[in-house]
């Protein structure tokens, strides 16, 4: 039965993203149009804000579904670094839109201009509600994709949270340049989130060894095994953050039998099976033999 049941939760991940998607995507046109009625930049930026996370949203259910494809002969390692690609978009999406916002916002500060204060506090009431419940949806679910998710709409239910006070504020008391100035504090805050995450993508997308692993340290552990010799052509990297490939070619001491060998691939295996490898290659070299693409510095145990 474990099947249907990780079938379930697959569609599950499916409908929960597809609920927030079009839960955001409303709110988020309502908001832009309501943001210039009101005359509220911080609205705009909330907006904005929103925009990124329903493209997110959006590309995440997407690439949800494309990531369950299997590999096939285009895409050997299957489709799991799709959702790469989705979380730069959506930097990119971020990026251009808060600038947008900054630049209106600095303008509003040098000439305040009046914004409504009870559509502020309506629309803040909104938001709270739409993106509190898609955050209560979503965080539910197990997938890094989904964590991620909901960790931006947790972000939207503060930002509103914060459109709200300022509404409150503004309501009894006329400071004008309340309204860009929070709308610069949103933005700020967004950057440095999408900051913060374009670096660990850029660094899984340029293939770096995955942070929470230390390549010397399995390196060491495989050179330990005592039919080792050395190992050479060590390589490390991730494919989406998650699932991470590994592959080595191991040079053999002088063996008598070829149940030596397969010790030595068995003890090998042991040590991979320690990390999340989701694949993991073993070229196992006898000493005889010459390896066609030996590196002149192999790490001798």
């Amino acid at each position: 039965m474990a099947h249907s049941h990780d079938h379930h939760h697959h569609h599950q991940t499916g409908s929960n993203l597809k609920l927030a998607f079009f839960l955001n995507l409303v709110f988020t046109i309502l908001e832009i149009f309501g943001g210039i009625w009101i005359n509220s930049v911080a609205i705009i930026s909330d907006a904005i804000h929103d925009l990124g996370d329903t493209v997110s949203l959006g590309l995440a259910w997407y690439l949800d579904k494309k990531s369950k494809k299997s590999a096939n002969h285009q895409f050997s390692f299957g489709y799991t670094r799709f959702s790469l690609l989705g979380a730069l978009i959506n930097a990119v999406i971020l990026i251009t839109g808060s600038f947008f916002v900054i630049s209106e916002a600095i303008k509003r500060i040098i000439n305040p201009e009046v914004s409504d204060a009870k559509g502020m506090i309506l629309f803040a009431l909104v938001g709270v509600a739409v993106n509190g419940y898609a955050a209560w949806k979503v965080s539910s679910g197990a997938t890094q994709n989904e964590k991620v998710v909901s960790w931006h709409l947790v972000e939207d239910v503060l930002g509103w949270v914060a459109v709200l006070i300022a509404g409150i504020i503004m309501y009894f008391k006329n400071i004008p340049w309340l309204d860009p100035a929070l709308s610069l504090a949103i933005s700020a805050f967004i950057l440095w989130n999408v900051f913060k995450n374009l670096k660990e993508t850029l660094y899984i997308f340029l293939q770096a060894v995955p942070a929470e692993l230390s390549l010397e340290e399995i390196k060491q552990k495989i050179c330990d095994i005592p039919q080792v010799e050395s190992i050479h052509h060590t390589h490390l990297w991730s494919l989406e953050g998650a699932h991470h490939v590994f592959t080595t070619h191991v040079r053999i001491k002088t063996v008598d039998h070829l149940e030596e060998v397969l010790e030595a691939k068995k003890a090998i295996k042991e040590v991979l099976k320690e990390y999340p490898f989701s694949h993991y290659t073993v070229e196992v070299e006898l000493n005889e033999e010459n390896c066609e693409l030996k590196e002149p510095h192999e790490h001798f145990s």
